[in-house]
């Protein structure tokens, strides 16, 4: 059995039974920008120790990473900090990104994507050519983006920030409509899924009796039992 394999599972098993709120946060996927790795009723934990900066005795133990590319990461969405967004780590700092026809270009060359699904056939200049000029309301943000960290065709990541993108490329508001992250932003990474509920946006957003009701009536049901302790991986970018 992989040694990493062993590693993931120890510190998952950890968590779940010491951990408390300085150590995981729980999370309920929303929207659908993140289909198919994640799904709208995807209840998470978040490792919130992973990107944190080691201690002298816990760097023993932790495994601690910086962001990489391909992570998914969940953070305060800049534009509104009271909201957390999930979605993939495309670019770091330094990172050139430009996107041609919906194919990601990284640091000069094509990237191979797996995880990424597009569900729309047409193409939008903006939003599948990027970075263009926008034909969508973008916020002061991202306009600073474009404006200032656009070299010969590429958004170039700034010290101290993260470009991230949804895997449902064509229908995730992200990085290309409101700039990047910043480092501070990022609470964690997605460790494991302990249930998924098949429920609808405004179901998990604007929870009442009417959601209850239907917890108590279809739980069987609706309970996606194959996503249920599923580990949630990255997939690295070159």
């Amino acid at each position: 059995m992989p040694r990493g394999f062993i590693a993931e599972w120890t510190v998952t098993i950890i968590l779940l039974l010491f951990g408390t709120t300085s150590l995981l946060q729980a999370f309920v996927i929303p929207t659908g920008s993140m289909e198919d790795s994640l799904l709208i009723g995807d209840h998470l934990l978040v490792d919130k120790m992973a990107y944190a900066p080691p201690g002298q005795i816990s760097r023993l133990f932790l495994p601690y990473t910086d962001v990489k590319r391909g992570d998914i990461i969940v953070f305060r969405y800049p534009v509104d900090i009271q909201q957390t967004f999930v979605k993939r780590c495309i670019g770091v700092p330094g990172d050139r990104i430009h996107l041609v026809n919906k194919q990601l270009w990284l640091n000069g060359k094509p990237v191979d994507e797996p995880y990424v699904y597009h569900k729309t056939e047409y193409i939008d200049q903006y939003r599948d050519n990027f970075p263009k000029e926008p034909n969508v309301e973008v916020v002061a943000s991202a306009h600073d983006m474009l404006a200032d960290h656009v070299v010969d065709g590429d958004v170039v990541v700034p010290p101290g920030y993260y470009f991230a993108m949804g895997d449902n490329r064509d229908s995730s508001l992200d990085s290309r409509y409101w700039g990047f992250v910043p480092r501070e932003n990022i609470i964690g990474k997605p460790l494991i899924i302990y249930w998924s509920y098949e429920a609808s946006t405004d179901a998990l957003t604007t929870i009442g009796i009417d959601h209850f009701l239907d917890l108590i009536k279809h739980f069987p049901t609706k309970t996606r039992w194959s996503r249920t302790f599923r580990l949630i991986h990255g997939y690295p970018l070159k």
